[in-house]
């Protein structure tokens, strides 16, 4: 975190949650990752690289598994509003004891698909972490969006096209480091045109 110039005061927090995610993992498997050390690079380091690119109070994490990166943005900007959305039960169960454990009243968990999924007020960060392809990722939450709203994908180095006929248009692709981690990551923004 200091390598990354945030606040290291947040780390107990990140790392109760990471046990908690390891201790679920055995029966519920949330994540192919299962060592903490490698969770604490695979999966928060790798949340906490692309923290300064958030900057929407309501932000959604679609697709969000165990919630990453959605539990490590509300622990470390307490200030915003981060739904925690994804489709399969015993993930949303994890992350309504994580919420409760940690006492993240600024997090809701949404039990739903996305395509199903209409929220009452819109959002101005839609966001997913190794989700869907690109195009399909925005195809699939632009309904979530307020308008001039982010869309932000984490993804890995690979290099994903995207149709010019989605109503997207692409504003910046950041090549993410994450500390001790020797991947490649890539963070890429959208807006939608239409």
């Amino acid at each position: 975190m200091a390598q990354l110039k945030l606040p290291v005061d947040r780390a107990p927090q990140i790392m109760a949650y990471l046990q908690l995610l390891q201790k679920w993992n055995k029966t519920y498997n949330l994540t192919a990752i299962d060592q903490l050390a490698e969770m604490v690079t695979h999966h928060a380091l790798d949340a906490l690289a692309v923290l300064p690119y958030y900057t929407g109070q309501r932000i959604i994490d679609v697709g969000t598994g165990g919630g990453i990166p959605g539990f490590i943005i509300a622990i470390m900007c307490p200030e915003k509003s981060v739904t925690l959305l994804d489709a399969v039960g015993k993930k949303a169960r994890f992350m309504r004891q994580v919420k409760r454990s940690l006492d993240l009243p600024q997090v809701s968990v949404i039990h739903e698909r996305v395509e199903n999924y209409f929220p009452d007020e819109k959002f101005d960060v839609v966001t997913s972490r190794a989700f869907a392809e690109l195009s399909q990722f925005l195809t699939l939450t632009a309904h979530l969006a307020k308008p001039g709203a982010e869309f932000l994908a984490m993804k890995g180095p690979r290099e994903e096209p995207v149709g010019a006929d989605l109503g997207f248009r692409q504003t910046a692709v950041w090549d993410i480091r994450v500390p001790f981690l020797a991947e490649q990551r890539k963070l890429y923004q959208f807006k939608k045109t239409t």
